[in-house]
């Protein structure tokens, strides 16, 4: 169900040659719904403040402690350069310090790159 939600999103979205990623966080047992609330509160908008464009996110079923997003960047380089920016950004390093005060809401980051087939609508 979560790829033909993913291929849905990519279908709805201007053709453009953006480099997309896919993340996976794994949230520590009873963290989601405080994962989530960061995400909401802080994340999305920090990610865009450093160029990073939200795509899409999603929760898997069957699975109570999944957060799978895509976000876009320019290129790799700019990839690399937004992440770094990210880290440093005080605005998150205070939003992840107060996150975790009860204890650390993530215990796995997935992170995979895509590269567009030939048919694809999105390259």
């Amino acid at each position: 169900m979560l790829k033909i939600l993913a291929i849905i999103a990519f279908a709805a979205l201007p053709l453009s040659a953006d480099v997309y990623e896919l993340r996976t966080y794994t949230a520590n047992e009873g963290k989601m719904d405080d994962l989530l609330t960061r995400f909401r509160d802080h994340t999305l908008a920090i990610f865009e403040s450093h160029g990073m464009k939200n795509i899409g996110y999603w929760l898997t079923e069957g699975d109570d402690k999944k957060l799978v997003y895509i976000i876009s960047h320019k290129d790799r380089d700019a990839a690399k350069a937004s992440w770094a920016a990210f880290r440093k950004d005080p605005n998150w390093q205070a939003a992840f310090r107060a996150s975790k005060v009860n204890g650390k809401l993530v215990k796995k980051i997935e992170s995979q790159f895509l590269t567009a087939t030939d048919f694809s609508k999105l390259k």
